[in-house]
Order: structure tokens, then sequence, then C-alpha cells
């Protein structure tokens, strides 16, 4: 049996009257967490669905769902991430095409269009939960004929961003799961994950869709922590700040965008006085949104890298480490996990850099779930002699102009240096001379006009290459997302249709 999962049936028997997760301002205590997990897990049990069965769960930043994984997970099945935000035809398609023998969802999304109908066409069983933890029912048994398909070994089918492209499902293995818990867990003071189960004080808020990674590995690790989950079904800064005012919260997540927000909307200094720290992820942190947050609150933002292929993250700053480092170390994503090994290759040729050259990461590690193997990443890194990781971008969404290569990053972060911009996304779109130009989608400031759109070329020709100019600009009050809030690469190109 998986650490992870010892670790969830213990941690509930602790003390069932002890708050576990506030969500809208309402408590609700292990008690009636385990609950709902035992209704789970007894329905899954009677339809005699073994150990490692696929089980799609439509998940949703709610306490029932939140139980609804655990009774998965605690019941060394396997999850296989649904997302409800996607419309319904995609949906549905999505659960035909994964031959799962039960779905478990919302009341609300079980009333869909078309989703009853092609559950019982398709022979799924269904478990109906609520968005709190007073319901959970058998609606339906799978098909007495469906071939059972099981996953070995493997704890969660986790979606990816799909912030490129259609998003994939990675395979989790327990194995690679308490690895990567293991190591994160070092970066907790006192704190090791071979600990004794035990309910901690302080709270773990949790804003990210559990249908991401950030999301899911976010929740997971407090429970497994013992810590009380501050549970946000999507962010505002109004109930962002208000969850921090309600549960004196001394670490909060943050993506950079909703940094961005948070500095926008001027929120008072006294409503994050219990903080120590941000943690942000899921994207590049610009180290000028550090330091504006840190000059404003006087508090660090700690960035990570991971992606859901790792299974959660692998580099990432400490408290300790910001404290000491950030003026050296600006513009990081932190220091690689003690567990992890990292190098820089030449693209072309595969021969390991030395510190401080530009190339292609690679990882090894037990997370990885690759048998201790170089796994060889997407991302342009340099790695410095104390394994500090900069991140410079994807290698392989690069836009090639007229045969010059235009890295979005780069010109993303040119854009970002100008006072009127809040948020900028770059993408490349088709062009007949060039084969492909970059083309920018901006959202500006509360209150700032659009730039002229010579001086806004003007500008950017003051920092960067001519050809790394945006041949479009487009102003947006947001961009397409992803659920883990990331710009959605083909929902930008979509933008640019008419100028492609």
């Amino acid at each position: 049996m998986a650490l992870i999962t010892q670790k969830l049936r213990a941690i509930m028997a602790i003390d069932p009257d002890r708050v576990e997760i506030d969500f809208e301002g309402k408590d609700y205590s292990w008690g009636q967490i385990a609950a709902l997990v035992d209704t789970v897990a007894v329905a899954l049990d009677a339809m005699a669905l073994p150990k490692d069965a696929r089980i799609g769960v439509m998940l949703r930043n709610r306490p029932g769902h939140v139980a609804a994984m655990m009774g998965v997970l605690a019941s060394d099945r396997c999850l296989v991430t649904l997302n409800p935000a996607l419309p319904d035809a995609r949906l549905i398609a999505d659960i035909v095409a994964l031959d799962l023998p039960v779905v478990i969802a919302d009341t609300g999304d079980l009333a869909r269009d078309g989703m009853a109908q092609t559950l019982v066409d398709q022979g799924i069983g269904v478990i109906a939960i609520g968005a709190a933890l007073d319901h959970a029912s058998l609606e339906n048994p799978p098909a007495p004929e469906r071939t059972l398909t099981t996953a070995p070994g493997i704890a969660i089918e986790m979606l990816t961003s799909g912030t490129t492209g259609t998003p994939k499902r990675v395979p989790l293995s327990r194995s690679a799961f308490d690895a990567s818990f293991a190591a994160f867990t070092r970066y907790e003071r006192g704190r090791e994950f071979a600990d004794q189960p035990q309910l901690r004080s302080g709270v773990s808020m949790v804003v990210n869709p559990l249908t991401h990674i950030g999301g899911i590995y976010g929740c997971i690790g407090a429970l497994m922590a013992g810590r009380k989950i501050a549970l946000l079904e999507r962010f505002t800064v109004e109930s962002w700040v208000a969850a921090i005012k309600r549960n004196q919260a001394r670490v909060a997540p943050a993506v950079p965008s909703a940094i961005k927000m948070i500095l926008e909307a001027d929120v008072a200094r006294e409503d994050l006085s219990s903080l120590s720290a941000l943690i942000s992820g899921t994207a590049p942190l610009a180290p000028e949104t550090v330091d504006a947050f840190y000059a404003r609150y006087g508090i660090p933002v700690l960035a990570n890298y991971g992606a859901t292929e790792f299974a959660g993250a692998v580099a990432g700053w400490t408290i300790d480490d910001f404290r000491a480092h950030w003026q050296a170390k600006r513009g990081s994503a932190g220091r690689v996990h003690a567990d992890m090994e990292a190098r820089i290759v030449d693209p072309a040729t595969g021969a390991v850099l030395q510190h401080g050259e530009q190339g292609i990461l690679e990882l090894k590690g037990a997370q990885l779930n690759n048998a201790m193997q170089w796994l060889r990443t997407t991302d342009r890194a340099v790695l410095d002699e104390d394994n500090f990781l900069f991140v410079h971008g994807r290698a392989d969404n690069a836009i090639v102009r007229g045969g010059f290569k235009v890295h979005p990053d780069d010109v993303v972060t040119a854009l970002h240096q100008h006072p009127a911009i809040r948020e900028a996304a770059v993408v490349g779109v088709a062009d007949d001379r060039l084969g492909q130009v970059p083309a920018a989608a901006i959202i500006l400031k509360d209150g700032a006009s659009p730039p002229a759109p010579d001086a806004l070329k003007a500008f950017l020709k003051d920092r960067l290459l001519a050809y790394q100019v945006p041949v479009h600009v487009r102003y947006v009050d947001d961009f397409p997302r992803t659920p883990s809030m990331k710009p959605s690469t083909p929902g930008l190109k979509a933008l640019f249709g008419e100028a492609a």
C-alpha cells in the first residue's frame, strides 16, 4: 500500500470533530468528510469494482468533490480527472472515449444536456454528489457486461493544462506521488513525509482548479499534512482576500496573473497582514512582479517549477532562500529539490553544458516514474552553481519568422515592462511571406489607454530585435485561458484568425 493511501486513511480517523475545510465561510469537519468518503467507497465496493479500477470524477473545487477524490484514492483505485468546465458535447465525448465503468459527479453536472442519457446508453454507473458533504448516492450501477480496465499502481490519470493544445492525460503513479510529496515536505521546517500522521495548525488555501496538477497537488498535500484547507471555487480578489482574513492564513497561493490583479486592486496592506509568503506556480513569474509585491506588502513571493508529467514541483523557493538569495538569484524559479537531479544539455548534440549556459533542461528523480532515466523537458533553462534554476521559456513553441526564431516568452518579458500593460501573451500566426509572425494579445492596466502603434513598436525595438516585435496586436479584457489560468495558445490563435 502506498504512503499516500495510508496517510489519507489514518488522518481521517484522528479527530472527527476537527474542522478541515472552510468553503464560502462555512466549516466542514473531518467526520463529515470521512462519512462521505465511506459512502463513496461503499458504493464502489457494491459495484464490485476491484483495486486499481479507473473511476472518473468531475472535479470542482467543492467539499463534496474533495471527499469523492479521497474516496477513490483511499480505496486504492485510480482517479481519472474529468473537467466540468468543458462544453457539454466535449465533456460527454471525453467520458465516452475513456471507457469508464463509473462516473462520480455533482448533481448539477449530471443534469447537463445529454449527460444522463449518454451515461445510461454507455452502461456507465453513476454516483451523484452534492457541493457540500451532505449527499452521495448510487444512481445506477455499471452495465454488467462492461469489461473493466484497470490501472495498476496508478493514483491519478491527470489532465494537463492544455496551454499549447488539446489537454492529454498523464498517468501518475502512487510511488511518484510518494516521492514528490517527500521532496516537497522537506521544504517545510521540522517536517518529514514519513512522520506519523497528525493534525497540524495553520491553513492551506486551495485556489487552483482540482482538475489541474497545482490544485490537486495542493489539496492532497494539505490533507496528508492534516492541515485545514480554505477552498475557493474560483479566484477573485475579493474571495481570496476574504479567505485570508477569515482563516488568518500564513501562506497563500496565487498564479502570476492573480498577483497582478491583487496589486492592481490595491488591496490594503492590513488585509494581508497574516501572510508570511505567497506561493506561485503554473506560469512564468516576472521578477518585477515579485519586487512590486514585496515592496507593497513586505511579503515574499515564492515561485516554483513543475508540471503534470513531473507529479508536481521539482524546484522552488523557500522563505530562507528568498531572504538569503533573492537579489543574487532574482528571476530564478528556485532551487532544484534535493531528491531531484537536473542538468542542461545542448539541444542539438545532447552534450551536458556548464553552469550558467543556456540549453534544454533534463531531470532525473524517483517522482518522474521512469526507472530513474534522464527526462528531457521542452524548456530552455540555465542552472547555476548553487542549483538554482532559471527557466527561459519553452523550446517547442518557437515562432519561425522568415528563418529567424522568436521565443514568445522573450517578447512577453519586453511587453510586461511597458507601464500601461498588465499582462501580455504572444503566439505565432500564419503569414504568406514569412511563414509565421508574432502576434500579441494585451490586457491593459485599469484606466490605461492603448499605446499608439508606433510608440509601442519603438518601445519594443529598444528591448528586442526587429524580427521579434509583434506584427499584430490586439487589446482584450482577458485571454482565453486554461483551467489553471494560463493563456491558451489555441484560444489566442483564434483571436488572430482574421489577421492570420
